[in-house]
């Protein structure tokens, strides 16, 4: 029943917005606004003077206060219950971005009643008011940190609560068949008495088990989007990956030489392409060398195949049956795109085509960079983020749906060696709780909450 307050943005900027919310947030603010806010109508905006002295209920003696008494000419936003961010009484102050007039404000708020916020307080009100379920409260801190149009538009997509409508579906089918299985144990005297077809109860949690699998292997894709997707540009040396990764960057950020071996080590940038982060890694040339340096470079190239989710082979000149065969076991399980680079030397060698799909361009001479983004891109296996798409990017949402789905295949498993509906029905519960917990539609415990919550800003 605290009224809270907190700075909502970052200071130093022309406006700083502090937020208040609580029982007591508009008579608190009252004591030190120019104006009387008991009455004030929601959603309604108020201008006025924050005075640093406890204000007088006259109006004419508070429209009289000395100069010297005012901290700041602002703006407040009026929101009554339930019909606010935090399903609270509360207000948002627009000041001005000094941090002097910040702590100024907050400190009168403090002293007139109100506390600090902790991190993610207000959001984590919201959550226990039931403004937004659990899933949805952590989309918000996505939705804060999102830096591309991807990871924004899943942030969304989880903050309209798609996800948990998802989620919220297979929750009633496993119900329905909890329910039924149950509604069997209660008439343990008639043997032969069966509410739920055992082969219609396999097919349906097949599928929702199906279901729950897709959602968690969109874990990788959704860690991938958050992080950006790493793509390793790999070929032999002076064949021009340094070219090309400054061509992708538009920077001069690798060192071009015609000397082999200049790149020892790899490097590394990122680049949006389409609206998604890609992180490229320059790696060593692979070459026989008794360089000892760059050998070590030679096995950093080879480890930053195995971390790639995308790998650009970069040639120069046609490879070996060898070369091309080792480049594509290594590549197995990886999105493999071969670039004939150079092609703007109209050698013979250089336009002969030996496989299908290879890109053919000149980093030097910017041909064909355009079809190669376009080919990363797609390569990526990135879904059209719209609003019936779901990634799952929470570790937390990850790790509860694996164990959903553990719980599940031992239905699965049950149903198939005809265990009894006690034993079925248990497992399904399992699974019901487990899901519950990504939305938090059972008890969570405090420690759980705060674990969430702590990662958030403090106005947040």
């Amino acid at each position: 029943m605290d009224t809270i307050c907190a700075l909502a943005t970052a200071p130093g900027g022309a406006i700083g917005i502090i937020r208040i919310s609580g029982p007591k947030s508009l008579e608190i603010l009252s004591h030190v606004f120019t104006k009387d806010l008991a009455k004030a109508q929601p959603n309604t905006i108020h201008y006025g003077h924050i005075i640093s002295t406890i204000l007088p209920h006259s109006r004419e003696e508070r429209l009289g206060m000395e100069a010297k008494d005012v901290v700041d000419e602002v703006l407040v936003s009026v929101f009554r219950a339930p019909h606010s961010y935090t399903g609270e009484d509360s207000a948002e102050i627009s000041c001005h971005g000094s941090r002097y007039i910040l702590n100024k404000v907050l400190a009168l708020l403090i002293a007139n009643g109100c506390r600090q916020a902790g991190p993610g307080e207000f959001t984590q009100r919201a959550y226990l008011n039931g403004k937004m379920d659990l899933s949805q409260a952590e989309a918000v801190a996505d939705l804060i940190a999102s830096t591309n149009k991807a990871t924004h538009q899943i942030a969304m997509s989880q903050l309209k609560g798609h996800f948990s409508s998802k989620l919220g579906k297979l929750r009633e089918q496993l119900l329905r068949l909890t329910s039924l299985l149950e509604l069997e144990l209660d008439f343990t005297d008639h043997e032969d008495l069966e509410f739920a077809d055992r082969s219609q109860l396999l097919e349906l949690t097949s599928s929702i088990d199906n279901h729950i699998t897709r959602l968690a292997h969109s874990f990788q894709t959704g860690q991938a989007l958050k992080r950006g997707i790493p793509v390793a540009i790999v070929g032999k040396t002076n064949v021009g990956k340094s070219t090309l990764l400054n061509r992708l960057l538009k920077d001069d950020r690798a060192i071009v030489s015609d000397v082999h071996g200049t790149t020892r080590d790899t490097i590394e940038d990122t680049i949006d392409i389409q609206g998604v982060t890609f992180r490229f890694i320059d790696t060593a040339g692979i070459r026989q060398t008794r360089d000892e340096v760059e050998q070590i470079g030679i096995t950093r190239t080879y480890a930053a195949i195995q971390k790639a989710r995308i790998v650009l082979w970069v040639i120069d000149t046609k490879p070996s049956d060898a070369e091309l065969n080792d480049m594509q076991e290594r590549c197995k399980g990886k999105s493999l795109i071969v670039i004939l680079n150079k092609i703007d030397k109209s050698d013979e060698k250089q336009t002969a085509p030996f496989a299908p799909h290879i890109l053919k361009i000149s980093a030097k001479k910017s041909i064909g960079i355009d079809t190669l983004e376009t080919a990363i891109y797609k390569a990526a296996g990135i879904p059209e983020t719209a609003d019936s798409d779901i990634i799952v990017t929470n570790a937390r949402h990850y790790d509860a749906l694996v164990r959903a789905h553990d719980s599940i295949q031992r239905v699965i498993d049950g149903l198939q060696m005809q265990f009894s509906g006690d034993l079925l029905s248990e497992d399904l519960r399992q699974a019901l709780d487990t899901l519950a917990e990504i939305t938090g539609g059972q008890i969570t415990p405090n420690e759980v909450l705060g674990n969430i919550f702590k990662n958030f800003c403090v106005g947040k």
